[in-house]
Formats: C-alpha cells, structure tokens, sequence
C-alpha cells in the first residue's frame, strides 16, 4: 500500500478543522482497560528521560505517571485541551493539515507518539517525513489506533480498511518517509475491551537516510 489512492484521504467534512476544533472536546476514543494497556505498552517502548513529542495531542497524553521524561511536548488543536494536559512541558497549536511541517529543528525527539488520531491526517505522507527529521537517530515512533473516531473528520481509509489494512497503511507512512526501519505491527487489545492496534517505527541511523 506503497501508492495509497487519494481518495482514501478525502474526508466527509473537508471544512476548516479549525471550526471543528474550536470548542474543546475532553473526550477519548479508548475505554480505561485500553488506555491502561497504552500506557503500559509506554512504559515499556519509552526510556527514562527521553525527550516526547505528543503530536495531535489534546487533554490526557497516556504516559505513566511515575516515569520522568527529559521533556514532554504536545502539538494538538485546541489551546484549552493542550492546557488540561498536566503532562506537557511544551504546548503548541498546530493545524497539520493546514500545515504539515512540524515547529521544531532536526533529531529534537527521541520519540514521537501519536494516539488514536492519525486517522485524522490528509496529508500522512509529508507528517511522517517530518516526524523522520525532528526524530533522533535511533529514536521511535509509536502510532497507537482503535475502532472509534469522530467521524465526519476521519479519513476514508479509517472507515473502509480491515484493522490490519489500516496498520498496514500507516506502515506506509514510515516506509515512504525513508527515514524508518525495524517497522512492526501489534495487536495490544485487552480482553473486552476497546481494541488496541500499534504501528511502530525506529529512526534510522544509517547515513543518507531523510
């Protein structure tokens, strides 16, 4: 799924998502035992002290409490949302549809996590290689997803692909930026619970990777 079809990017709302995301919406798309899961599965992926970018961020980043990281910064939609995070250091809104380039220099991060709103993103392919070049070498990104979403913002491809599909979409994502390797699919569902699906790619650190 190297050549994705352009129309699994188109949306049923193509209006401004700043009107969308003008009121804050302090809401999740996972139920507790699956946030629980996430934020274990962060335990476990996210050393101690490394530097976090949440990107499309918004009120709760599901990072384990009792784990210090070096720096935590959040990219989300809605100033208030970002501001109920108690999570970030770093608060920046952003429109990345508007504009995917991403407000920071070259190898800031050592991870980048996205959770549960990728399918929100018109133009994944130039996200990615962004998320490519603020990553250090080495670094990870995590792209957590599960089966609910608002839905008039939500790409097409998120409401007509099998979940592996979709994981296999978002892989693309990685392997077009060509500044990706070692990029696995998981299933990390809790039994009864909301699903829970990970994409995850390690920045390379060969020479001439973007």
């Amino acid at each position: 799924m190297s050549d994705a079809p352009e129309q699994l990017f188109v949306r049923q709302d193509a209006s401004d998502d700043a009107l969308f995301y003008q009121v804050p919406r302090l809401v999740t798309h996972i139920d507790d035992a699956t946030i629980a899961a996430l934020t274990e599965y962060y335990r476990e992926a996210l050393p101690t002290g490394c530097r976090v970018l949440d990107l499309m961020s918004s009120w709760i980043s599901h990072l384990p409490e009792d784990v210090r990281y070096g720096h935590v910064a959040g990219l989300g939609m809605n100033q208030a949302e970002l501001d109920a995070n108690p999570r970030l250091d770093e608060r920046v809104v952003h429109d990345l549809n508007r504009a995917p380039q991403l407000p920071w220099p070259n190898s800031t991060f050592d991870a980048v996590l996205i959770a549960v709103s990728v399918q929100y993103l018109t133009d994944p392919y130039a996200v990615f290689a962004e998320i490519g070049r603020v990553l250090s070498p080495g670094g990870t990104v995590i792209v957590a997803m599960s089966h609910r979403c608002f839905p008039t913002k939500a790409i097409y491809a998120f409401h007509v692909l099998a979940p592996s599909e979709r994981m296999q979409l978002v892989g693309s994502y990685m392997d077009r930026a060509a500044a990706f390797e070692n990029i696995e699919a998981l299933d990390r569902s809790p039994p009864a619970a909301d699903p829970l699906w990970l994409v995850r790619g390690t920045r390379s650190t060969l020479p001439g990777a973007q």
